[in-house]
């Protein structure tokens, strides 16, 4: 989709998020001016950049963040150096980092590594590519939530109404909900749905 063709989805959800994720096509597509013009008209909602930052940590993070960006997202494969540039960064912007762990070989060893860096969030991310498989995250969201002590947990990757629950049993900070929300005829439904099985207020409907 297109900026415009987001901000539409946004007029029927936005009192029903905390988070707006700019995907990476759309950053492909238009660049992080997206980020720009989704964060100007929706100043209350944090802003997540989907940049995949895997080089230049500092500096591909500064772009997000002065676009408008309120998080960022490093790969977990990226080196150390590059997580640790691109989370000091954040600190001297006040901004946050997530780390996706999309293609992570060894989860159990790596996030104690990315966990001694201490970004804000590191997210168990089924690709897309994947999801056709039937590939389910849960074994690496039990290895993540267990071995995390500085960073939160975040959730992404053809979550919808069915896969939900046996995520939440895991409490992640963060739950990422893409294409079950913005291919949906109704969005602000499936919204008011995602927000019933996390046990949230509905908010105005």
């Amino acid at each position: 989709m297109n900026s415009q063709e987001a901000k539409r989805i946004l007029e029927k959800v936005s009192n029903l998020v905390d988070i707006v994720e700019v995907g990476t096509p759309l950053l492909m597509k238009e660049g992080v001016k997206a980020v720009t013009e989704i964060k100007n008209a929706y100043p209350q909602l944090e802003v997540l950049a989907d940049l995949k930052i895997i080089d230049a940590g500092d500096i591909e993070a500064r772009i997000g963040f002065e676009a408008g960006a309120d998080i960022v997202t490093v790969l977990g494969v990226a080196h150390d150096v590059t997580i640790r540039r691109a989370v000091n960064q954040a600190h001297i912007l006040s901004k946050k980092v997530m780390i996706d762990l999309i293609a992570v070989g060894d989860i159990q060893t790596r996030i104690d590594q990315i966990d001694a860096i201490a970004p804000d969030y590191c997210c168990v991310h089924t690709a897309f590519d994947l999801q056709a498989h039937g590939i389910h995250p849960l074994r690496e969201i039990q290895l993540v939530q267990s071995a995390l002590r500085r960073a939160q947990m975040a959730v992404a990757g053809g979550i919808n109404p069915e896969s939900l629950p046996d995520i939440i049993v895991y409490r992640p900070a963060v739950v990422i909900v893409g294409g079950f929300i913005t291919n949906h005829l109704e969005p602000r439904q499936a919204a008011l749905e995602i927000r019933e099985l996390l046990g949230l207020k509905k908010g105005n409907q």
